[in-house]
């Protein structure tokens, strides 16, 4: 992560325009949920227990029976590049005329929720990927704290994005999502780890701007066929022809500000899958 401090705040230029809708506020007082925690991400540590599947026509080494490499889904296989989007959150004093996701900040020492779903989105074609869709995830931040009081203060920010996907073979009402006891109704939300937690102490009559770049990778995927029938509750035939339909997949970023004079938050998203 590059980081850089100065006195004056920049705001990232952007060309994208993205919808925006609101989803459930996060709430400052209580850090962001464990995204990694079963039924919330397929970005977790592979527990194994998954038989080799079946090669393609194609040459391909065959995956170990004993599931020795920890994925034998995707083993093998080459990478595939799907799609690419992007959004932007912005945290203003005044949001009139801003023509991204905005939020209009709450006066310090307020604490400013702000949730929004479908920055971005990408649709891909059936069998766009045969076991496994993976994400690079790319903010850039640029965020002003401030401080006017004359006690020193500690300013937070942070946020955590969400995937959406949506999936025909989600329609069946008899499939139940045991994220939340009721039917898929078409969809299912995962996370990713990417969530990210600023605390910036701030002397008495101080304002910063940071700008910060970073990245990740997921590792066990975003969505796979092994996390949709641990951690999703499919048959492990469903879970095959879950990649033979089309899909599209949203995102969505929720988060919290304090002491935050304005910030632009921009993410870039990329997809890839076997």
């Amino acid at each position: 992560m590059n980081m850089n401090i100065c006195i004056t705040p920049l705001r990232l230029s952007a060309a994208f325009a993205l919808a925006a809708a609101a989803i459930p506020a996060l709430s400052f007082a209580t850090r962001p949920a464990d995204i990694d925690a079963p039924g919330h991400s397929a970005d977790t540590a592979f527990t194994g227990g998954v038989s080799a599947r079946a090669g393609s026509s194609g040459a391909r080494p065959a995956s170990p029976m004993s599931d020795g490499t920890g994925d034998p889904d995707s083993f093998g296989r080459s990478v595939q590049w799907l799609g690419l989007t992007d959004g932007e959150v912005d945290l203003l004093d005044d949001c009139t005329g801003d023509t991204f996701a905005c939020q209009t900040l709450t006066p310090a020492p307020g604490v400013t929720n702000f949730s929004y779903s479908d920055l971005g989105h990408i649709t891909l074609p059936a069998r766009a990927a045969h076991s496994l869709l993976c994400y690079w995830f790319s903010p850039f931040l640029n965020i002003t704290y401030g401080n006017d009081s004359a006690a020193s203060v500690v300013a937070h920010l942070n946020y955590s994005p969400t995937v959406t996907i949506e999936n025909p073979l989600l329609d069946d009402p008899s499939l139940i999502d045991p994220t939340t006891g009721l039917p898929f109704g078409g969809q299912l939300l995962t996370g990713m780890t990417s969530a990210q937690d600023f605390e910036i102490p701030l002397p008495a009559a101080t304002h910063i701007t940071e700008r910060t770049r970073d990245s990740a990778v997921c590792i066990a995927g975003l969505i796979s066929r092994d996390t949709l029938v641990r951690l999703f509750g499919l048959s492990d035939a469903q879970a095959r022809d879950f990649f033979r339909h089309d899909m599209t997949l949203r995102l969505n970023v929720s988060g919290s500000a304090q002491y935050v004079d304005a910030a632009t938050l921009y993410f870039g998203w990329r997809l890839v899958g076997d």
